[in-house]
């Protein structure tokens, strides 16, 4: 009986010592460490390049443009204009200043008030009143519906705000073997074809404007 007693009580130790061993961790277990920032699968991103933008200091984006930038002026100037963040490898720009509101003898095409192509890389602004002519003082060229110069908003009094935009295209090439064609928009369907594929960066800002009466 004491035997039987004995065995009974070392059975009993041995389920318990297992059990113990059983829930105890082990060596190199329990929950995987929460992946490092940086390690590898978990790598984070750089942070992504600022994008283009482009600004006037002669109004805010979306406002109102004032008369000596249109045509309700005798002599309206170009605005100040500053692009910046432009992307790596840019060689060229190109500014494109139009009325989407117009289409013009029923067709897609709307109005140009100006264009500039193959302004250098170095050129990130424009002073207000740039200078008529085919070409600005940095070597780039400029047309518009009034000819090689800028062409100031001109929306009728008796209709709606017209939303006069300008666009800032980062080209990876340079535009300088695309010559003017017989009017402005056959130079501007030129320089387009030549943009395609090479743009990098974009920026677009707009204004208001109809003539003062209505």
């Amino acid at each position: 009986m004491k035997i039987a007693r004995v065995t009974t009580i070392l059975t009993a130790m041995l389920c318990l010592v297992s059990f113990a061993v059983a829930q105890a961790p082990r060596a190199g277990g329990g929950a995987a460490p929460a992946p490092q920032a940086g390690a590898a699968g978990g790598a984070q991103r750089g942070a992504a390049a600022p994008p283009m933008a482009l600004t006037t200091t002669g109004w805010q984006d979306g406002a109102i443009i004032p008369n000596k930038f249109t045509q309700a002026v005798a002599m309206p100037v170009s605005p100040a204009l500053t692009w910046t963040n432009p992307p790596a490898g840019t060689q060229s720009f190109v500014l494109h200043f139009h009325d989407p509101d117009v289409a013009l003898n029923g067709s897609t095409n709307d109005q140009v008030h100006w264009l500039v192509w193959n302004i250098p890389a170095a050129t990130l602004s424009f002073a207000e009143g740039m200078p008529a002519g085919a070409a600005l003082p940095d070597g780039s060229r400029q047309v518009s519906a009034s000819g090689q110069t800028y062409r100031g908003p001109g929306a009728p009094a008796t209709g709606p705000y017209h939303h006069y935009t300008f666009e800032i295209y980062a080209l990876d090439i340079k535009l300088d073997m695309v010559e003017p064609g017989a009017n402005e928009q056959e130079t501007r369907t030129k320089v387009m074809a030549a943009m395609q594929g090479h743009v990098r960066g974009k920026a677009v800002m707009f204004g208001l404007f109809r003539r003062p009466g209505a």
